[in-house]
């Protein structure tokens, strides 16, 4: 009797962890495509009717998304999807440049055959919704292709770090997905997987590092397109 009794705790518990685990999956979904947008509020009570669960997992999957560097919590208020200062998507950019350097430098010493192919058929993909025009596919494709470069590479500690500020630069690096510049990221991608496949450690690394600074001056360039669209008008 007591021994049923002291499993029940646990059970409960593992059943929460559970749901907020899936309820924090869900949101960083809906922030990852797009549909919640920065700066907008999320609602304890609206997500929990919506997903069909307690306020409680809502309220732990708000914790783990601020973790995760998407939502920010401000007293009094709740809680919005993070809006990065321009500043700091930067700086983000620059640290993931030098991190993408190691992991195409990694790769080019250690990936077999099977893993190349794999890595051409995500470029393809890419390529294929670049040439589509379809943006929401090109993002997570895109998405896909980076963290399996980092599964690859073999680092855990490096890739939670990378995943991290993935997440924080995907609030921003989905206003650069514009027909031409899809074209373009695609281009570099095709290069990247060709200069790991031929073995050469510093083509590889530098392939990485100028993909990440060109989405920098991109998304620079961007930003400073929208400061100046209110004055022309």
């Amino acid at each position: 009797m007591n021994s049923t009794a002291s499993t029940h705790p646990t059970i409960a518990q593992l059943q929460g962890t559970s749901l907020s685990a899936l309820v924090q999956a869900e949101v960083e979904r809906l922030i990852l495509e797009g549909r919640l947008e920065p700066g907008a509020k999320l609602t304890e009570a609206t997500l929990a009717e919506q997903l069909g669960v307690s306020r409680g997992p809502v309220r732990e999957a708000f914790r783990m998304l601020e973790e995760a560097g998407l939502v920010r919590t401000e007293k009094n208020r709740g809680v919005f999807v993070r809006s990065i200062p321009i500043e700091e998507v930067l700086e983000i950019f620059e640290v993931r440049a030098v991190m993408d350097q190691f992991v195409g430098r990694k790769l080019a010493q250690s990936l077999g055959t099977a893993q190349v192919r794999e890595l051409r058929r995500m470029a393809d993909d890419m390529d294929r919704a670049a040439k589509a025009g379809d943006a929401n596919a090109f993002h997570l494709f895109n998405l896909q292709f980076h963290d399996r470069l980092l599964q690859l590479a073999g680092n855990a500690k490096l890739t939670a770090t990378y995943r991290k500020l993935t997440n924080e630069l995907t609030l921003y690096r989905r206003q650069n997905l514009t027909g031409e510049s899809m074209v373009v990221f695609a281009r570099e991608h095709r290069q990247i997987v060709k200069a790991i496949a031929s073995g050469d450690v510093e083509a590889a690394g530098e392939a990485m590092f100028r993909h990440v600074m060109a989405s920098r001056e991109r998304t620079l360039q961007n930003h400073q397109r929208r400061l100046a669209a209110p004055e022309a008008a």
